[in-house]
């Protein structure tokens, strides 16, 4: 069978408008549109309902499933492939938070495909910029016990015992399944996850929604037993020294997910047997594979590298959050 010459792909951004988004993206990415309070830019997405639609190349028009199943391990790696089969294991947006958003936990794969059939949800984030004073939530600050969770929950003082971390720009936080967290007002960041939208909300501020008039829906029970009630030393990840521009950001049994900076020309090999998300986070690139595929690739942009690539260059000036399984 002939080898598929499948080029580096780019996507139409899914862009989500919600109660806590902001107007960051359009400028982050240079877009022009009429759609406001843009918390969400799905970039790469093999959501069901949500999937990502090809916009280069001979696949163009195509969702990120169809090519999924029609080039399987070509795409993603044949040990990628045979764990996950036709599910893109991987959700990368880019979230602008002009408010805090909910206080949330994930169930882990084996609580979320007992109740959901669905994968886990372990994610983390890169700190894209940030306004003065603003935070992260993640994690606990004080040992407490399942009914004393919901007892906070009940009289409002969750908050007192969730850890609060002023965020930069370059601060990594990675948020396993079961870790309590939220993003406050003020971050723009991108976020690696696996691919899932299960999300238990377990304290909204006393927000409603503008849509029924009601508070939205709290996930307290639910909650109850996929959270991690472990108080750990340290919630923010270091990133290895940084060698050559490129530093290790975060490694897990999902993804593992790097920052490399680029300034005139260099040639990467990717993960052997795993595609690649580059998301670009400064300056402009050219993206080409060693089979002379090239993509052009800006500030917000994003583009999936296919696992058959053995390697590939990035040309210009920039910096991107490198993605892979």
């Amino acid at each position: 069978m002939q080898t598929p010459n499948i080029p580096p792909l780019k996507f139409r951004p899914i862009l989500k408008s919600v109660i806590w988004g902001g107007e960051k993206i359009r400028t982050f990415k240079g877009i022009e549109t009429d759609q406001t309070k843009i918390g969400e830019s799905w970039e790469v997405s093999g959501v069901p309902g949500n999937p990502s639609v090809v916009d280069n190349g001979p696949d163009a028009g195509k969702t990120l499933p169809e090519l999924l199943e029609k080039y399987k391990g070509a795409l993603v790696g044949n040990k990628v492939y045979e764990r996950y089969g036709d599910t893109f294991p991987l959700l990368i947006k880019i979230i602008d938070a002009a408010g805090d958003l909910s206080l949330q936990v994930h169930p882990d794969d084996e609580l979320a495909k007992k109740r959901h059939n669905s994968l886990g949800k372990t994610e983390m984030w890169y700190i894209v910029d940030r306004d003065p004073g603003a935070v992260i939530c993640a994690g606990l600050t004080k040992d407490i016990t399942p009914d004393e969770y919901e007892a906070k929950v009940n009289d409002n003082t969750l908050m007192d015992v969730v850890a609060h971390h002023e965020s930069n720009p370059g601060d990594v936080f990675f948020l396993p399944a079961g870790r309590i967290h939220s993003i406050g007002a003020g971050n723009l960041l991108v976020e690696v996850q696996e691919t899932s939208d299960v999300t238990y909300r377990i304290y909204d501020f006393g927000r409603v929604d503008a849509k029924t008039g009601k508070p939205r829906e709290l996930h307290v029970e639910q909650a109850r037993d996929a959270i991690d009630y472990t108080v750990y030393p340290n919630y923010k990840s270091e990133a290895s020294q940084e060698v050559d521009g490129i530093s290790r950001l975060v490694s897990c049994d999902h993804f593992s997910v790097y920052r490399i900076k680029v300034a005139g020309h260099r040639v990467l090999n990717p993960i052997v047997d795993s595609f690649s998300t580059l998301t670009c986070i400064d300056g402009e690139l050219t993206v080409t594979d060693d089979r002379g595929n090239s993509v052009s690739l800006r500030r917000g942009e994003s583009v999936l590298i296919p696992a058959m690539a053995k390697s590939f260059t990035l040309d210009g000036d920039g910096e991107v959050i490198d993605a892979c399984c």
